[in-house]
C-alpha cells in the first residue's frame, strides 16, 4: 500500500513537477521556471510526496503569516486523484501553526469550490470591494 506525506521544506519540493503543471494550468499557463521558483522561494509551500519521495501534489500560501494568506497554485497529479490527497493537503495547510489567527485567506478557483467550502471558503460576499491589476499576457513572450 502507497503511503504519502506532506512537507512544507522548500529544498523538498520538485521545481521540474510544480512547473510542469502549473505552466499548463488555466491560471498560470506559460509561466517561466524561474519566475515559479523565486515564487515558491518567497511563499509558504507544501507538497504532497509518495513513500518514495515522488512529488505529486503542491499548494502555496503567500502570507504574512500574521493578517493575511492567498492560496495558490493547489494541484493533485490526475493519476493520484480520488485518494483523498487534496483533502490531506488542505487540512495541513489550514492547520499549520503559521496560518492560525489570520484575519482572511484567500483564493480564486474555477472548479474546485466544493473541495474549498469544506474548509470555509466561501464565496467573497461584496467583491465590488475587491480590485486588481489583470495583466493576463504577462508570461507570454512578445517578438
Amino acid at each position: 500500500m502507497q503511503r504519502y506525506r506532506i512537507s512544507t521544506e522548500l529544498s523538498e519540493m520538485d521545481i521540474d513537477v510544480i512547473h510542469g503543471f502549473v505552466s499548463e494550468s488555466y491560471w498560470a499557463k506559460g509561466i517561466p521556471k524561474s519566475v515559479l521558483k523565486k515564487a515558491l522561494m518567497n511563499s509558504l509551500c507544501f507538497g504532497v510526496f509518495t513513500d518514495d519521495n515522488a512529488q505529486i501534489g503542491f499548494g502555496r500560501l503567500i502570507t504574512d503569516r500574521a493578517t493575511y494568506a492567498y492560496l495558490a497554485d493547489v494541484f493533485i497529479l490526475d493519476e493520484y486523484r480520488g485518494l483523498g490527497l487534496s483533502k490531506a493537503l488542505m487540512t495541513n495547510i489550514v492547520s499549520h501553526p503559521d496560518l492560525q489567527g489570520l484575519r482572511r485567506m484567500v483564493l480564486a478557483t474555477r472548479d474546485a469550490h466544493g473541495l474549498y467550502a469544506k474548509f470555509g471558503f466561501e464565496t467573497v460576499p461584496n467583491p465590488e470591494t475587491l480590485m486588481q491589476v489583470w495583466q493576463p499576457e504577462v508570461y507570454s513572450v512578445s517578438e
